[in-house]
């Protein structure tokens, strides 16, 4: 079968999905149809999608020229969403690169970013207007959606500059990279690893201390300095850090990410509720969305650093992928807020695992 044929036949069964439920999501559809989402966005055959050269770092250099808009990073059970503006680019220093500001935060790392699309969407009022970024696999890395603040005419510019009027097809989707098997802990050196993890300065340093020692990241908790510096909590945890960080206006860090970005929102949260199996915050300018039956492992985490102990509250699936971090706000040179330690000590000591 022809690449044409195959997209067109994808397109048809997209098309007869959407009649039967016409409010599934694109992912879920991708999921049903046993295809990536990128596949399903490039089925598109009205002009609504335009696939865009994967030059992607120019392409984000040009992102602050759209003004006020909406960022969405996502993993297959959070969703994180923040308005504002993408300030501060940092993207000629290899394979990460960064957004620097107090709405947008983003640390992208680049070579796992394999397509892009300029994508047109019917809204309930009017049409939607994104950039989305996918992975090798198909996988949503990253999408930028306009809103009523967003400069339309340089979004339209930057279209225009980056369409690729050569692609066409079905895309070159590469199967998942098996996952690496975890090292048995009768193989690691505990003390080595324990004495590396006392030793920290600064919580970046975290990811380089688990290569080093080839443990991977829910492994590491497990084998963490006692008595309290990887803590095992109930999932519950997590539901109860937010909405006493709402009710209390204590000031936290969300990290939300997937392997080719992590989007960070900085502030306080408001409006926390439920809605179809989802808990929510659902603030003007931070949405956060959280299936909370994937939160199977949830763990209170202390690195130490040169401004202290550092206290996070971190959540995986069954996997052992991580799906959410939770840290009180701070700033390197600057300690850990006190609020956010009297917080999390509460709900540690309420939801910890025997």
């Amino acid at each position: 079968m022809s690449t044409t044929a195959t997209t067109v036949g994808l397109a048809e069964r997209y098309a007869e999905l959407r009649v039967k439920d016409p409010t599934l999501r694109i992912r879920n559809a991708a999921t049903t149809l046993g295809v990536s989402e990128a596949e399903l966005v490039n089925t598109d055959t009205t002009g609504a999608v335009k696939r865009l050269k994967p030059r992607f770092t120019e392409i984000l250099a040009h992102v602050p020229s759209l003004g006020r808009v909406m960022a969405l990073t996502r993993n297959d059970d959070v969703v994180h969403e923040r308005k504002g503006v993408y300030l501060n680019p940092s993207l000629d220093k290899g394979p990460v690169g960064l957004f620097v500001g107090a709405d947008i935060d983003l640390r992208m790392f680049l070579d796992k970013w394999a397509f892009a699309f300029a994508v047109a969407e019917q809204g309930r009022d009017s049409d939607r207007h994104s950039l989305q970024f996918f992975d090798k696999q198909g996988n949503a890395i990253h999408k930028i959606y306009l809103v009523e603040e967003s400069d339309r005419a340089a979004y339209d510019r930057l279209v225009a500059a980056f369409v690729d009027p050569q692609a066409a097809g079905d895309l070159a989707i590469e199967p998942a990279p098996a996952p690496r098997p975890e090292l048995p802990d009768a193989r690691v050196d505990v003390e080595a690893f324990r004495k590396a993890w006392l030793a920290l300065e600064d919580t970046h340093d975290f990811h380089r201390m688990l290569r080093d020692h080839r443990v991977s990241r829910t492994q590491a908790l497990r084998l963490a300095p006692p008595p309290d510096r990887a803590v095992p909590v109930e999932p519950a945890a997590f539901r109860a850090v937010i909405t006493a960080a709402a009710q209390r206006q204590v000031p936290i860090m969300v990290f939300v990410g997937n392997p080719g970005n992590i989007q960070i929102h900085t502030g306080t949260v408001n409006k926390v509720m439920d809605a179809r199996g989802w808990f929510n915050v659902l603030d003007p300018d931070f949405n956060l969305h959280v299936r909370e039956e994937a939160l199977t492992q949830c763990w209170v985490v202390r690195k130490p650093t040169r401004d202290g102990l550092v206290t996070a509250l971190e959540c995986y699936n069954d996997a052992r992928e991580q799906l959410v971090q939770l840290f009180g706000k701070r700033k390197p040179g600057i300690h850990e807020l006190e609020e956010w330690r009297s917080l999390i000590a509460e709900v540690e000591q309420a939801h910890r695992i025997a």
